[in-house]
């Protein structure tokens, strides 16, 4: 039986968080953080409950049975992302740690002074300010692709700041403020003609469409298993085998090694991928939970959530711009994600959020950790609502009536 996007109540069961103490709350947040559903509470509190034992250390059942658990995860998770190699994911604590791991650990060999890293004003901090402080250290210049007014780079974008000295380009995959996703095939495909690495952030793009990340012959890849519906403290950096194998590891101690020389640093051994790159006890209730929540979103299918999310991002902005003039919508255009970026005309967009916040509407206010965005807006802050497959159209209506009520502050302030 085909499934019908129009139908509210579709996903909304699977979720606790609108029957808490606190399911009144219209949330309007995913691209900060994605709710869990059941399935994934479930996997987490059944570890923590059946087993809560660690991996791959001892001999026992309980362990062995955990370590089961935990590479299944890992391949279910390179299944996910379009790599036939389970080794060449590992597991960090988020997309942050992913990407500072690519710049301090892969950067250290693959960047010398002299050479140029680029990427662009469009990126959330994690994917600008390791590349930055990276270009410090080693004495590289950080150039900025020009982006369109989507904020997309385009292939002519980048090919007109690439050179020889270009040894990596690091670019978003969907982009956390304007909603909008670059062709990152393509943009691989401009990086590799000359010679420069791809690195790519994955954090909002996995949760609207597949990485493909064979496919589209993606070098580096990151995401957060938070975003994806899954627990947060858990992220995943993905690597070509031979890439992965050449990067240093990024921190030392438990379960990396095979030989500890102690007497010179040179006959200590490291362990083969992905070991090498985990070192201490794994966060494994939640690399177990962002497996159900992997199974969770390969059960509805990407084509569903796309065409969900279309759906009441579309409804959304129609509506805004129906019963809000005042209402300033940067991103309307795009047709890539839930996210939809505005402010209130002569409103601060923290004095704007305190009235969606009185009527219990949570999105997010600021510059949503990308002040270059905002550089590019021309405007400090703005006010971001995220929509997912679980929010429906009566919370849109309540949206936009606090919207209303937005417009009006300064006649309420001052009358």
């Amino acid at each position: 039986m085909p499934i019908d996007i129009y139908d509210d109540n579709l996903f909304r069961k699977d979720f606790p968080f609108f029957e808490s103490e606190n399911g009144e709350y219209v949330y309007f947040n995913s691209a900060a953080t994605a709710l869990k559903p059941r399935c994934v509470i479930d996997a987490v509190c059944d570890y923590y409950s059946n087993y809560s034992a660690n991996v791959d250390r001892g001999v026992d059942s309980l362990g062995y049975k955990v370590t089961k658990m935990y590479n299944a995860a890992r391949e279910k998770t390179a299944d996910f992302i379009g790599a036939h190699d389970s080794d060449t994911v590992i597991f960090t604590k988020g997309a942050t740690a992913a990407l500072n791991m690519v710049a301090h650990s892969f950067g250290e060999i693959a960047v010398k002074s002299g050479d140029e890293i680029v990427t662009s004003m469009a990126e959330h901090h994690s994917n600008f300010l390791p590349w930055q402080q990276l270009a410090a250290k080693k004495g590289a210049k950080l150039i900025f692709a020009p982006t369109d007014t989507l904020g997309r780079v385009t292939v002519q974008a980048l090919e007109s700041v690439m050179s020889e000295k270009t040894k990596i380009v690091a670019l978003n995959h969907i982009s956390n403020v304007y909603g909008a996703k670059n062709d990152i095939k393509a943009l691989a495909a401009t990086a590799h003609k000359y010679g420069a690495y791809f690195v790519c952030d994955g954090a909002q793009g996995i949760t609207h469409e597949p990485a493909e990340v064979e496919k589209n012959d993606i070098d580096f890849y990151a995401f957060s298993g938070h975003k994806i519906m899954g627990p947060t403290g858990i992220g995943v950096l993905y690597g070509k085998r031979e890439l992965l194998e050449q990067m240093p590891p990024a921190e030392f101690g438990g379960e990396m090694v095979y030989i500890v020389d102690y007497e010179s640093a040179d006959g200590t051994q490291f362990k083969d991928l992905p070991e090498r790159h985990e070192a201490g006890t794994p966060p494994i209730g939640q690399v177990i939970g962002m497996g159900a929540a992997i199974d969770y979103i390969s059960s509805i299918g990407y084509d569903t959530i796309q065409r969900r999310v279309a759906f009441l991002k579309d409804y959304m902005i129609n509506e805004l711009e129906k019963k809000c003039p005042n209402i300033e919508i940067y991103n309307k255009e795009q047709n890539d994600s839930g996210i939809v970026t505005f402010n209130v005309k002569g409103v601060h967009s923290h004095d704007a959020a305190s009235v969606f916040d009185n009527d219990k509407i949570i999105i997010r206010a600021g510059h949503h950790c990308s002040q270059t965005s905002h550089a590019l807006m021309c405007v400090p802050t703005s006010l971001r609502a995220s929509l997912y497959i679980y929010n429906t159209k009566p919370e849109i209506d309540r949206f936009v009536d606090a919207a209303k009520k937005a417009e009006g502050f300064l006649d309420v302030l001052f009358s």
